[in-house]
């Protein structure tokens, strides 16, 4: 788990509980390798959402920014392609923080 630094720039924080919430809320692995696969991989764009959320705030360069942008609305259009593939193996998701 990573803590606060002394040094870290006002997005540190951001980015650092961006990843320890996404590795504290990882679900469980079944042992089927697609639900598996499927479940991480939302996690991991549930984090790639709140790391870019974190850019658009404390970020300055504006094509750091743009693409940070461009992350939230790929992640979250294949988080909701993800949610419903889940829903229809009757493996839905826990709900996003």
């Amino acid at each position: 788990m990573s803590t606060a630094a002394p040094g870290d720039s006002a997005a540190t924080p951001g980015y650092k509980a961006s990843m320890n919430t996404m590795m504290a809320q990882m679900p469980a692995f079944t042992g089927d390798a697609d639900i598996d696969f499927v479940k991480q991989m939302r996690g991991h764009h549930v984090a790639a959402v709140s790391m870019a959320r974190v850019e658009l705030a404390q970020g300055k360069d504006a094509e750091a920014r743009s693409l940070a942008q461009e992350v939230i609305t790929a992640q979250e259009r294949e988080i909701t392609l993800i949610d419903a593939w889940l829903t229809q193996k009757g493996a839905a998701a826990a709900p996003s923080a």
